[in-house]
């Protein structure tokens, strides 16, 4: 196979390196999540202007219309950053969502503000009852002439705080865990009767917590073919998560490995004890693994295979991002652990990462029943 990037993907993935040099460092990092929504609006700005917050969206609206390859390579770049802006929920996975569900006139009323970073938009989907990625949705959508009213509560809306729109998802029928009878709705965070509040996931991450009451939704804000639309786009944010998770266990291997080049401990660098080459060599080999898994997942992309390769990159990569941070907190000792490392902040996203929106385990019974 091929792996050659083309121009395009060569010069984003250039850009968002040259972000990632610019604008973080550990310190920096600490900072961003320490901000009102949990990230930096500046960064996002800037995200938006070299084009990675358009990178996802159709052509038609706008946005570049990225592959899966391009897709892949800016989450990983953002991952070896251990960048904070919810690239990944915000405007991988919820505005191409919006942007291919919604009717014309709607969407094209945010397409624009979208592909800016003026505005974001959140998933909000899970419930209470959601386990490991099933479908769980007590949140209800009853008819009132012109459209829908909403009621429910969505408790886990990643990278929602302070979201300029929400999906929601709500059921026209049938019971929570029903595969069938429920669809996506549009409710901008304005609306009547719609209210959030925040709290922070396991990384530090900024969250929402919804609660819809009486929201009223016209027909128009209901997003088309929204189950299999779902599906689909749920697929292509597991991926790039996995391509995040693996640019962070490259950072987390590169600084322990700098770190054991180091320390001395009996008057020699402890990266010479062949106890240790051997724990290293063992994580080198899974991140080869985590890479080879991930391409051919990407190779998959247009064909039947392609939901396989994806849980089995995600079942793999979850459980091997957790074994590496654990070994790179142990052989950095105590401090390991603080957030004054890379070393501890990277673990805690790799935490989120590997259990949001399911675990591996998940994964691995998906791509075992399609095997």
């Amino acid at each position: 196979m091929n792996f050659d990037l083309t121009e395009d993907q060569s010069m984003l993935k250039s850009m968002t390196e040259r972000f990632v040099q610019d604008r973080y460092d550990t310190e920096s990092r600490r900072k961003y999540l320490g901000e009102e929504n949990g990230f930096s609006k500046d960064n996002w700005e800037t995200l938006a202007e070299i084009g990675i917050l358009a990178a996802a969206l159709p052509e038609e609206a706008g946005g570049l219309a990225l592959d899966m390859t391009g897709i892949a390579v800016i989450s990983e770049v953002l991952g070896h950053g251990m960048v904070v802006e919810p690239v990944i929920e915000n405007a991988f996975f919820a505005a191409p969502l919006l942007l291919r569900g919604l009717s014309d006139t709607v969407g094209e009323e945010w397409a624009e503000a979208l592909a800016t970073g003026s505005r974001r938009v959140a998933f909000a989907h899970w419930e209470k009852g959601s386990r490991n990625g099933s479908t769980w949705i007590e949140t209800r959508a009853s008819n009132n002439g012109s459209g829908v009213i909403l009621n429910g509560q969505k408790p886990y809306v990643s990278a929602g705080h302070g979201a300029d729109g929400f999906i929601v998802s709500a059921r026209r029928e049938g019971q929570p865990g029903d595969a069938e009878g429920w669809s996506l709705y549009f409710v901008p965070a304005d609306a009547s009767g719609l209210s959030q509040t925040s709290w922070n996931m396991a990384d530090g991450s900024t969250s929402a917590s919804v609660v819809l009451e009486n929201v009223s939704v016209s027909s128009e804000n209901e997003l088309k073919d929204a189950i299999s639309l779902f599906e689909t786009v749920t697929l292509q944010a597991s991926l790039a998560r996995s391509a995040e998770a693996l640019g962070i266990m490259e950072r987390l291997f590169a600084d322990t490995l700098d770190y054991v080049r180091q320390r001395e401990q009996f008057g020699s660098p402890i990266g010479k004890f062949q106890a240790i080459q051997h724990r290293l060599a063992a994580q080198y080999a899974e991140i080869e693994q985590a890479r080879a898994l991930l391409e051919l997942a990407i190779v998959s992309a247009d064909t039947d295979g392609f939901a396989s390769a994806v849980d089995g990159a995600r079942a793999f990569i979850a459980e091997a991002g957790i074994d590496l941070g654990h070994e790179a907190i142990q052989l950095h000792g105590g401090m390991g652990v603080t957030e004054e490392l890379s070393i501890g902040q990277g673990h805690k996203r790799l935490l989120v990462i590997s259990r949001w929106p399911d675990d591996s385990e998940a994964a691995l019974d998906r791509y075992t029943e399609a095997s």
